[in-house]
């Protein structure tokens, strides 16, 4: 609910509405991503490179709108102070950890076709009750990967039978294949990311005290997992099987992969 404050200023739950206005940062990067889809589907220039800008700025977008989903049900679960940390601005720049957050899953994307999550908003866990809206802070993030998932497949599918150049749907496919992993690893009880931040609050205190020890090291243990061969190959073997499932053409999302590496052309 919002009301204005003595001198005008508009407020929404005590905090200003300038805090929740997007970030030029954020708005830039949703600028470039549709600019260079119009690019790479007039092939003008070099098209490689135009799906490479459109990937990344997209796989970008997508990171921000995953941390605001973190920050505003956080914010509507009553830590109003994640407002004035900035987070609420979409603006990547405020992130806590700028390099694992932004520089680290691009590099990913761009080696290995993998959208890895990324821990980038700080909640003050103890600004907000009940065990219930913790765990909806930490889904949050993860459903919007979903969400994008759904719709990015869905234009996919629609598109397709409607034509269009073969290297814009690439630069698609592999849009919703990144959101596709982001989504799976999202999911994973790894303890520090968001699936085991879901679990985390139902823990007796026993374990809590042994989950907390080992969050800090969630991303080395993720790294830890994926590069085991079993236990990677049984994460591809379900992300692909999900794809199957929703239609996502397999050789789409690689001729994507494929584009986007401009480097190797």
């Amino acid at each position: 609910m919002g009301y204005d404050r003595p001198g005008g200023e508009r407020l929404v739950l005590g905090v200003p509405r300038a805090a929740f206005r997007p970030s030029p940062v954020f708005l830039g990067l949703v600028a470039l991503f549709a600019v260079s889809g119009v690019l790479a589907w007039n092939g003008y220039g070099s098209v490689r490179f135009d799906v490479f800008l459109f990937v990344v700025s997209g796989w970008l977008v997508s990171l921000c709108l995953h941390e605001y989903a973190h920050a505003v049900v956080a914010f509507r679960a009553g830590d109003r102070d994640i407002a004035h940390r900035g987070y609420l601005t979409l603006n990547p720049l405020k992130y806590t950890h700028p390099l694992l957050s932004i520089v680290l899953p691009v590099v990913v994307v761009l080696l290995g076709g993998i959208g890895l999550p990324g821990g980038a908003v700080w909640v003050d866990r103890h600004a907000i009750p009940g065990r219930l809206r913790h765990t909806l802070v930490s889904l949050a993030g993860p459903a919007t990967n979903v969400l994008f998932t759904l719709v990015l497949v869905a234009a996919l599918r629609i598109g397709i039978q409607a034509g269009g150049p073969v290297e814009f749907w690439a630069g698609v496919a592999l849009l919703a294949f990144l959101q596709l992993t982001a989504s799976v690893l999202n999911l994973l009880p790894v303890p520090g990311l968001d699936g085991g931040n879901m679990i985390q609050p139902w823990l007796n205190p026993q374990w809590r005290r042994m989950y907390d020890l080992f969050a800090p090291y969630g991303f080395l243990l993720l790294f830890a997992l994926l590069w085991n061969p079993r236990i990677g190959g049984w994460f591809f073997d379900v992300v692909f099987a999900i794809g199957d499932l929703l239609g996502l053409p397999s050789w789409l999302y690689a001729a994507g992969l494929d584009l986007i590496r401009f480097w190797q052309s």
